[in-house]
């Protein structure tokens, strides 16, 4: 097991990965090469952006910038509806949602789109590779905390009631969702349940909309959904793939204890997906005491975690699973975290994974010696 003191960044290094790692808007003026073209848009409370960098050839007319930014501009557009659509099919609080739809079925089957059904048979697989520590039918101990709450230094955070969060507990349980394939639908056994999907459908997503840049032509990309990334192909030096060469690309993993978004270290790699979750992304303070969001399902409480900060590291088409595991990790702990990964590494069932977890020590630990991390 390796373990790393965390170091600096000096400025050469900030500059190299905020032009390797960040993606720059727009491309330079030569029709050799390409910094990207990147665009932003909100989806699923947080900022995603896409980056291409290269089509393969025959996709547009033309070899210059404008054709190129063109181009992007016509794909990405697309990837956003796609993304919208997906928002409004799995979100747990857009009226109208297939989630939402499930919750207020009163147990009864729900048809839904193939899609959902995918996430949701994701999700319970997920309950059985956790032991339960991860459970899709969080959802009614979620709808009582609000961590929307620190991020709006005008509004009081509360501490949900104990019993409010012991009677919200006894209707989670993945276990008794029923898929049904055959018809298309999903019922909760218990009528009082509630889906919440957060904690695997942005992995998803990003999985479908590399699969979606993929379909349009594009060899080169970054997908970021807040933090869950994925890379289509390796960096390219030109509008369109031909006989260049393709570098890694150079993914930063932020340094948890940094307020100024200083990096951990950086992950070069292609055809690679990163998702990076901690406990300080949301939580509220009352009294003194933070509670961050990730649920306990027997408590709903925040649970009990030596884990400040986890990225999960697998082959491109496999962010789903690293979202999964990411609050896995988050609610087992660091040692029965990194053996899980380990030993899902072994079986092969999600390709080659692997881990870097900080501890709240501030110690950094690799499920994998041989992990391609250059710390800072």
């Amino acid at each position: 097991m390796l373990k790393a003191k965390k170091r600096k960044l000096n400025i050469l290094l900030i500059a190299l990965i905020l032009i390797l790692a960040m993606s720059l808007t727009g491309c330079g003026n030569s029709k050799s090469s390409c910094n990207g073209y990147s665009k932003q848009s909100f989806y699923f409370d947080t900022i995603c952006e896409l980056t291409i960098y290269c089509f393969s050839e025959g996709v547009y007319d033309g070899n210059s910038e404008d054709d190129f930014e063109a181009a992007c501009d016509e794909v990405i557009a697309d990837a956003f509806k796609l993304m919208s659509e997906y928002e409004k099919t799995l979100s747990r609080t857009i009226e109208g949602s297939d989630v939402d739809m499930i919750n207020k079925s009163g147990g009864k089957a729900v048809k839904v789109s193939a899609e959902t059904l995918e996430v949701i048979k994701k999700g319970k697989e997920f309950g059985d590779v956790s032991g339960g520590a991860f459970d899709i039918t969080i959802g009614k101990a979620s709808e009582l905390w609000d961590f929307h709450e620190s991020l709006d230094e005008s509004a009081e955070a509360e501490v949900p009631s104990e019993d409010a969060l012991l009677e919200a507990s006894e209707h989670i349980d993945y276990r008794k969702v029923i898929i049904d394939e055959n018809a298309g639908t999903v019922k909760l056994e218990d009528p009082e349940m509630m889906l919440d999907l957060g904690g695997i459908a942005k992995g998803y997503i990003a999985d479908k909309i590399a699969e979606f840049l993929r379909s349009r032509g594009v060899v080169s990309a970054i997908v970021n959904l807040g933090g869950n990334i994925e890379v289509i192909g390796g960096k390219t030096a030109g509008y369109v793939s031909g006989d260049q060469e393709e570098a890694d690309f150079i993914l930063g993993i932020r340094d948890p204890d940094s307020e100024t978004g200083d990096l951990l270290g950086v992950l070069p790699g292609k055809d690679v997906t990163v998702v990076t979750s901690g406990t300080y992304e949301r939580f509220i303070e009352v009294d003194g005491v933070k509670y961050h969001h990730i649920l306990d399902p027997e408590s709903g409480y925040p649970v009990d975690t030596d884990v400040f900060q986890v990225s999960i590291i697998a082959e491109a088409g496999h962010s789903v699973d690293c979202d999964g595991l990411s609050t896995t990790c988050l609610a087992l702990g660091v040692e029965k975290g990194a053996d899980l990964i380990r030993e899902l590494d072994l079986d092969g069932r999600y390709g080659t994974i692997e881990a870097i977890f900080v501890t709240t020590d501030g110690e950094v630990i690799f499920t994998n010696e041989n992990t391609a991390f250059i710390e800072n």
